[in-house]
């Protein structure tokens, strides 16, 4: 007697449930799919390769090219000889730089470099860099860690990464200063900094949610406040523009001695202000792990001394300057 939970087609024909006539595979079809196309290659089985240790990665980062003298973040050592005479024009003779205690900047290890901003288009990064180039006992490059607003100007980006420019980023940083050991330059203020007007010049602003102290952290590397004086006089600020800021697609409009009546020559207008530059007693982190850098409190509270010691550094090069202009 036929069984009745079996379907009509099962007892007509007797078909196992495993059958290839009802999508069953046969002992001799393993591995054969009937919805394949007949032009498709046959699936290969591939072992299955253990994870790689991201630090046997670095092999495939090229190696620096002698001939162009150009490293993997960008950064041309020609690109700098290139520019080194007008750097050193504005250094020594614009500008007239001071670089006191320079010999606080490590020789060797990474370090992160926390400083003010001002100017409308700031001089302050250049001088730094070209500062510790020329006159630190073992001259080191410095990157700076910084927005990349300006990426969509044509020629711009290009010349700024060739400078060291590095897009502000934590994978970007923990490189640079953990993994290279190098020198990285930033500037919490901002675009805040940058955009101060001249009656609001040496007042820094808030160095954001303290993202470079958690960056030290978690990189193990030391910071080294420095102060700067000149730049708030050397580009000044007196007015924005806010309609012109949107038509244009700029950060801000400034309106200054220069620009916007000179246009892109206003790049190269600066007044010849005396800059003093002051690096700080370095603030050992090496007792913080990079779990302490999830503490909130701990990473303002931080944020805020060094923001602190740096303005009542800048207040006293000022107070005791007896002229903008000649120091």
């Amino acid at each position: 007697m036929a069984d009745p939970s079996r379907s009509p087609f099962e007892r007509r024909a007797r078909l196992r449930p495993d059958s290839p006539l009802v999508g069953g595979v046969r002992e001799t079809d393993e591995g054969f799919d009937p919805r394949t196309d007949v032009l498709d290659l046959p699936d290969r089985q591939v072992p299955a390769e253990p994870e790689p240790d991201p630090r046997s990665l670095s092999r495939l980062i090229p190696a620096d090219e002698p001939g162009r003298q150009i490293d993997d973040w960008g950064r041309s050592e020609t690109a700098f000889q290139l520019a080194e005479p007008i750097l050193n024009f504005y250094y020594r003779y614009w500008f007239r730089v001071e670089l006191e205690n320079v010999q606080n900047v490590p020789s060797e290890g990474g370090a992160l470099l926390v400083a003010n901003h001002s100017g409308a288009l700031p001089p302050d990064a250049p001088m730094i860099m070209h500062g510790i180039r020329t006159e630190h006992p073992h001259p080191r490059p410095v990157y700076m860690l910084g927005e990349h607003w300006f990426k969509g100007y044509p020629g711009v980006g290009m010349l700024a990464n060739k400078i060291g420019l590095v897009a502000a980023h934590p994978a970007n940083a923990q490189r640079l200063l953990a993994d290279e050991g190098r020198l990285a330059l930033v500037f919490p203020e901002g675009q805040k900094g940058s955009r101060k007007l001249y009656w609001q010049r040496y007042k820094l602003r808030r160095f954001g949610r303290g993202g470079f102290v958690r960056t030290a952290m978690r990189a193990r590397v030391p910071i080294v406040p420095v102060a700067v004086v000149g730049a708030e006089e050397a580009m000044p600020i007196f007015a924005h523009v806010p309609l012109l800021q949107r038509i244009t697609g700029l950060i801000y409009f400034p309106v200054n001695h220069a620009f916007p009546h000179f246009g892109l020559a206003a790049g190269l207008m600066y007044l010849p202000a005396k800059f003093r530059i002051r690096f700080l007693d370095p603030i050992d982190l090496s007792g913080y792990g990079p779990e302490d850098a999830e503490d909130v409190a701990l990473v303002q509270s931080l944020s805020e001394r060094i923001r602190a010691t740096i303005q009542r550094e800048v207040d006293g090069l000022v107070a005791s300057r007896e002229s903008i202009w000649f120091g």
